[in-house]
């Protein structure tokens, strides 16, 4: 008789099995021949400690060839059963047992999902705290995400995750509080409409629209009855402006507190949902009990974070102090531009302002959370070699990247489209100190970020859609047993404000996704390092963990317009970012050269930290066009003039004259009359369209398309083209805006078809004459 032989590599089915998942046993035998047969015994040690034995009599399913095939199934199991299996095979007088097989049930990937909570400071220190924060985003953004996104998260139970919370934001959020500190749009907020002079009633009525129209504006009537009044040059009243100056606020609470009454973790309750029923007439007594709301908000979301934490529902983590592009502090010269004409700056090469930002964030971060920070996300996700020791001595676990610097490690790259590569973390070796290292998932992570609020209007749809693509196009592609985290990580107060009025919606359709599908687990960062017996979780040490070899200096963004793949040129390369880099070079070398230390002007070193922030060269350059250009590149020279003040030395001239060229800028809503001669003419949107223009003299019809833009609180609905400069005869343009998204809505807000005349300035004119 011939040698018979059993074998189980037709494999198992799944490699990795999930709580009520059955598993399929296919088990080839050689030669075929009548009288075989094929058994399975199997012992499940349950995660109470209990034990079940099982036989099975495998099934003959067909031959190939000169083998049979059988095929098995058992199960299902439950979560952290431990499930260990023997192949018996017999044929007349032969008998072959394969070795035991094993596997634990549990999750066929694990998710570790971070969100990003950051603002850069706007902090002016050379004013008392009234009137010292100089843009309103941390107050705004406070009342509609940074507390409401984890407030969603803790009803989902079995939900874990992780928020990354910047120490420059929490700081801002402390002057508020605890200091009364106000910003320019507060302070507008709260003077009595009668007090207002008539330049601060324009600010009013200019600003306080700069909204996104479709979720803040339209949903709310007393709010697009104000709309409609100022896109027709109507006057405004004393009341209608108190209602503006309420409305404005009121758009930006998150739909919890527009609805109902919110118990918060200090104790007391918040909400505006009388305010947005009221919807107009509103008292001064009334705008100030709403900035009371806001304050109860800010002083609650620490200790919401702080409460979650301790829970163990949350973990949270953090990044350099101001949120500083650590590898361009550390060395310019490293710095990765590969886009097409740009070079590197003028070196600035600080590795002791990176040990500052770091020790700073640690030491805040304790002071808080009454804990040290396990992981952070580096500024943008930029790292690079040199850095990593300096964080790895800080006491951190755990960093967090983008795939794309994995596809760019290493000699020859890393297969970061392949899930078994990308799923896991790496280890960074540096001297004694162990540091694990996340890649995100950037096609995932962007889907939330940038797709679905704008691809679905059924949330639902659209969280569906997201749990299928993770196992479609990660789970199924997985070849190996072993344990797997996807990293998705993406802003918080961006994807809050794209969704609007549906993200809470988005949110628990997302979470009930993720914790109800059996192949899907959510674990924070820490947690999946350090393993939670609680949740039968094992540990992933970081020793035991394949080491990164050559890492690449890069951040989760591929700078527009420049070569396929991440690198650091959305802060550095063109001509206004290595401007920028020269005046914080120039800033810094100056309170070297007058003998200033961190110790003997703390306040000056302190103006320069704030200075080395990433938004501040983010904004800079064609690459990220946004609304608020200006604005941004004006604080950041703010803070180096502070600099110079602060060390008792005169700023240079240079920081009186901005880095952008100025632009006036035109909307339905703020339709200026008069344009500089030479100056452009930007005309805003927030709907898609194209702009038609003539100039005066001549009849010929020009068309520019609008091009969508982000702006730094989240507002990814903003369309704009820039025109101009015009010639010298040009005595006016005439301007109409074209929205292409609402044209066929009768009476929508946005459609405009009437045409707009800006006279073209005299020189040397006045405005107003």
């Amino acid at each position: 008789m011939r040698i018979w032989h059993m074998t189980a590599d037709a494999g198992r089915e799944p490699l990795r099995v999930a709580p009520g998942q059955l598993v399929h046993l296919t088990i080839g035998t050689s030669p075929v021949g009548p009288g075989q047969s094929v058994t399975v015994t199997y012992d499940v040690v349950h995660a109470s400690g209990g034990v079940e034995r099982g036989f099975l009599s495998v099934p003959w399913h067909h031959n190939v060839g000169d083998a049979s095939y059988w095929r098995a199934t058992f199960g299902p199991f439950q979560r952290g059963d431990r499930v260990t299996y023997w192949v018996h095979g017999a044929w007349h007088d032969q008998r072959v047992d394969l070795p035991a097989a094993h596997f634990v049930v549990g999750p066929r990937i694990y998710v570790g999902l971070l969100w990003h909570q950051h603002q850069p400071s706007y902090v002016d220190l050379s004013r008392p705290p009234k009137g010292s924060i100089v843009q309103p985003w941390v107050r705004l953004n406070a009342v509609r995400a940074y507390y409401a996104m984890p407030a969603l998260g803790q009803e989902v139970p079995g939900l874990h995750v992780t928020y990354n919370l910047t120490p420059a934001l929490l700081r801002q959020l402390d002057l508020y509080v605890q200091q009364g500190a106000t910003d320019r749009f507060l302070d507008l907020t709260l003077k009595a409409v009668n007090r207002l002079t008539p330049g601060e009633r324009d600010a009013i009525l200019d600003e306080f629209f700069d909204v996104d129209w479709h979720n803040q504006i339209f949903p709310f009537p007393r709010y697009l009855e104000l709309f409609e009044r100022r896109r027709e040059q109507l006057p405004f009243s004393d009341q209608d402006i108190r209602d503006l100056k309420m409305w404005f606020n009121l758009a930006w609470f998150a739909p919890m507190f527009q609805q109902g009454v919110v118990d918060l973790p200090t104790g007391q309750q918040a909400s505006v949902q009388r305010f947005v029923e009221k919807q107009g007439g509103f008292s001064e007594a009334d705008v100030e009990e709403m900035v009371a709301e806001q304050v109860k908000i800010m002083a609650a979301i620490v200790p919401l974070y702080r409460r979650l934490q301790d829970d163990g529902q949350i973990e949270v983590s953090t990044s350099p102090y101001y949120h500083p592009i650590l590898p361009l502090l550390y060395d310019t010269d490293t710095a990765t531009i590969d886009r097409p004409g740009a070079c590197l700056p003028p070196r600035f090469s600080h590795p002791e302002d990176v040990e500052v930002q770091v020790a700073r964030a640690v030491e805040d971060y304790r002071q808080r959370f009454g804990r040290r920070p396990r992981g952070m996300w580096p500024s943008e996700g930029a790292v690079s070699r040199q850095i990593m020791p300096i964080i790895a001595r800080h006491g951190f676990l755990w960093v967090a990247t983008d795939q794309g610097v994995l596809e760019r490690s290493g000699r020859w790259g890393y297969r970061a489209d392949d899930p078994d590569v990308l799923a896991q973390p790496y280890q960074v070796r540096s001297d004694s100190h162990g540091l694990s290292l996340f890649f995100r998932s950037s096609t995932l992570s962007n889907l939330i970020s940038f797709h679905y609020h704008a691809a679905f209007r059924d949330m639902d749809a659209a969280a569906d859609d997201f749990v299928r693509r993770i196992l479609h196009d990660v789970v199924d592609r997985l070849r190996g047993a072993d344990d797997r985290i996807l990293s998705l990580i993406l802003d918080g107060e961006n994807t809050f404000c794209a969704y609007g009025s549906r993200a809470p919606g988005f949110l628990r359709a997302l979470y009930r996704r993720l914790t109800e599908t059996p192949d899907v687990e959510t674990v924070t960062f820490s947690e999946y390092l350090e393993g939670n017996p609680a949740r039968q979780l094992a540990p992933h040490p970081t020793l035991e963990q394949e080491p990164i070899y050559e890492l690449y200096t890069g951040s989760w963004v591929d700078e527009m317009g420049s070569e396929p793949g991440v690198d650091l040129g959305s802060w550095a390369g063109e001509p206004d970012e290595n401007r920028a880099w020269g005046l914080l070079a120039d800033a810094r070398g100056a309170l070297t050269s007058a003998g200033a230390t961190p110790e003997t002007h703390p306040d000056a070193f302190e103006a320069l930290y704030m200075a080395e922030g990433s938004d501040w060269f983010w904004w800079l350059g064609t690459d990220h066009p946004s609304p608020r250009d200006t604005g941004f590149e004006s604080v950041f020279r703010l803070h180096l003039a502070n600099a110079y003040r602060l060390a008792g030395l005169q700023p240079p001239p240079e920081l009186a004259r901005p880095l952008v060229p100025w632009s006036l800028v035109w909307t339905l809503v703020q339709p200026s009359r008069e344009l500089p001669p030479g100056e452009q003419l930007t005309v805003r949107s927030n709907c898609p369209g194209t702009v038609a223009y003539r100039v005066v003299p001549g009849d010929e019809l020009h068309e520019a398309v609008l091009q969508p833009v982000i702006g730094p609180a989240g507002l990814a609905s903003r369309y704009e083209a820039t025109i101009g400069p015009f010639g010298p005869e040009v005595r006016e343009v005439r301007v109409r805006f074209r929205c292409q998204e609402h044209l066929a809505l009768e009476g929508a807000a946005c459609v405009d078809p009437r045409e707009r005349v800006l006279q073209i300035r005299e020189q040397g004119a006045q405005i107003g004459g």
